[in-house]
């Protein structure tokens, strides 16, 4: 007779993960470490924006004195339009250690803060004395809002460059479906957070009897604003991580649930 499979232990947990469509990997991969699952609900996309104003700023923004790239997914965009390098005298900051990699993948050095948000790369030295310099800022629309205010009080010259937006996509049916039907059977689960537009694409088209449920669970916040985001929100139970790297979010799921 055939070997069945163990049941799974009962003190898994599966990841709720709002990443956008595509971009799942890395949560996936540290969720099985964990040896746990994800579901992805993907309430967004990313568009690339290639139009040539977009191009023209992108241009700008790229020989400021000092460049910043806010995610990952601003360096991909932005290479797909130029060639991106480090130029004499220019400093080359990422928001996190997710883009500082993402940078260094196309020959590009770059400093990133300890602390991974808007917050700690304000915090950089290159950011302290910056007026009457230009700092190119290579982002998506609606991308770190705070980053461009604080600059432009600093006595800053920003330039911004929106490589790329954020597009709402329909969350299937089928997929809310399977996630009230495992709540109801007793399955597990936290949700991964690491952007505030995602959680707010997320809300919005959430069925009403999976929306009660949807709040009942704990959250794993990538930043002390998404934990006041997440609480906002109607979530009880949240807990925070120190970056939105997939492994730091794990690591304070692990932390908090065992």
């Amino acid at each position: 007779m055939p070997t069945l499979a163990p049941p799974e232990p009962p003190t898994a947990w599966t990841v709720l993960s709002l990443r956008p469509a595509g971009q799942h990997a890395g949560l996936r991969d540290a969720t099985a470490r964990a040896g746990w699952r994800l579901l992805a609900l993907s309430p967004q996309r990313i568009a690339p924006r290639e139009e040539a104003g977009t191009r023209h700023a992108l241009a700008a923004a790229l020989v400021a004195d000092v460049v910043v790239f806010t995610s990952p997914n601003a360096v991909r965009c932005a290479a797909r339009l130029h060639r991106l390098r480090v130029r004499r005298g220019q400093a080359v900051l990422a928001v996190g250690d997710g883009t500082r990699r993402a940078l260094a993948r196309l020959g590009v050095d770059a400093q990133a803060p300890a602390r991974m948000d808007s917050e700690g790369l304000l915090a950089l030295p290159a950011l302290q004395r910056v007026r009457g310099l230009r700092v190119g800022l290579v982002t998506g629309i609606g991308g770190r809002d705070r980053l461009a205010p604080a600059l432009h009080a600093r006595g800053a010259r920003v330039l911004r460059a929106d490589v790329y937006a954020r597009l709402d996509r329909r969350i299937p049916g089928a997929r809310w479906d399977a996630l009230a039907a495992s709540l109801a059977a007793g399955q597990r689960y936290w949700l991964a957070l690491s952007s505030g537009d995602a959680l707010q694409a997320c809300l919005a088209q959430c069925p009403p009897d999976a929306r009660a449920r949807l709040l009942t669970l704990p959250v794993v916040a990538a930043s002390a604003r998404l934990v006041a985001t997440a609480r906002e929100a109607g979530f009880a139970q949240v807990h925070a991580a120190n970056s939105a790297r997939p492994a730091a979010l794990v690591d304070a799921a692990r932390e908090a649930f065992g």
